[in-house]
């Protein structure tokens, strides 16, 4: 059964939501644009039931002091530079809403991929004041001495996009997120209605030491074997969630695998490198090699809409809404579950034209 207090943080999340599509944002990287601002593009959590899970961290169990977010500092942590559309529509979502509410003061940090710079960036923020922290962790593990020092100091830790390894309600608040292991089985669904289920497939796998990576290959390498035993897995290698390595894996596999007829990439920015290989190797994205990958980029959906792909799966980066929510709650004295999980679309040849203005 759902609690009173559960049904109250879903309804704020999602007027929350609703109120930050009056706020615009948009920012250009590379070939297209990051936006945050559309009306398809807000979070929705799905209810308690369905994923919002764990037994609640309130603000008594945590040990943190009650505040007003208008009168606060927060912190946010950005764990990679905002060379790809996720990372530029995470951080303007987070900067917009809290502009929306009127808070005190923000301050953001980038840890530049680099796990030693997270953990000082997250440091400098307390010494400055910071009495909530919104962290998007670059790994699930080795935020140790961040996590510790915050706790030292009673502020509260809500974590976005990626889970860490780490006790709940006592080391973090909650996880703000996707069910990966979920967004994985979509795509593999996905793959195998575009290839019929028969095919060689080639995995471009995220980055190591990540719950992203980890979940969204066991979810796909799982449903294939569950539903499609006709497509073949027939190599795996890391493209570091980036367009170059993706690239740059696809054409060597293009030379050692010849004979691959599909591609599941484990963010968009892989999968359009995978399209940039396959072309400079006379084939044809999307129909020679089909592709299907994870985020829900404009780029990588207009490339669905231009018949070079072939299905893509949101992981909704537009964090702000519900992260100010959640703490709102928190604060306000609700329990807040140990996962929040949101929904996520899913884009196709026949919705992708008219769904450009969801992607961000």
């Amino acid at each position: 059964m759902t609690s009173p207090r559960r049904s109250r943080l879903v309804a704020a999340v999602c007027l929350a939501a609703a109120a930050a599509l009056s706020a615009g944002c948009s920012k250009e990287e590379g070939s297209g644009a990051a936006s945050s601002d559309t009306s398809q593009g807000a979070q929705v959590v799905q209810s308690p039931s369905a994923g919002s899970s764990g037994s609640g961290c309130t603000l008594d169990a945590y040990g943190a002091t009650k505040i007003d977010l208008k009168d606060a500092v927060v912190g946010f942590s950005q764990s990679e530079k905002e060379a790809n559309p996720f990372r530029i529509a995470e951080t303007r979502s987070i900067k917009d809403e809290a502009a929306r509410l009127g808070v005190k003061k923000l301050l953001t940090t980038n840890a530049q991929s680099q796990l030693s710079k997270q953990i000082s960036d997250i440091k400098d923020m307390l010494a400055q004041g910071a009495q909530l922290l919104i962290v998007a962790p670059l790994n699930s593990d080795g935020l140790e001495p961040a996590l510790q020092a915050a706790a030292a100091k009673h502020v509260p830790v809500i974590t976005v996009d990626r889970k860490l390894n780490a006790t709940a309600c006592k080391d973090y608040v909650a996880f703000l997120g996707s069910d990966f292991v979920e967004q994985g089985k979509r795509a593999a669904d996905a793959m195998i209605q575009v290839t019929g289920g028969k095919g060689k497939v080639a995995i471009l796998l995220g980055a190591s030491g990540n719950n992203v990576t980890t979940d969204r290959t066991k979810g796909f390498v799982d449903q294939l074997k569950a539903k499609a035993p006709g497509l073949q897995i027939v190599a795996q290698q890391t493209g570091e969630f980036a367009r170059d390595k993706g690239q740059q894996v696809m054409e060597q596999l293009i030379q050692s695998k010849p004979d691959i007829t599909a591609v599941y990439a484990e963010n968009d920015e892989m999968g359009l490198g995978a399209v940039t290989a396959l072309k400079g190797a006379g084939k044809k994205p999307g129909k020679d090699v089909r592709i299907i990958s994870i985020d829900g980029t404009r780029n990588a959906v207009q490339a669905l809409a231009d018949g070079q792909y072939n299905g893509v799966i949101e992981s909704n980066p537009r964090f702000g809404p519900l992260a100010f929510a959640t703490a709102q709650k928190f604060f306000g004295g609700e329990s807040i579950p140990e996962n929040v999980i949101i929904s996520d679309r899913a884009y196709d040849a026949s919705n992708a034209k008219d769904s450009l203005s969801g992607a961000y």
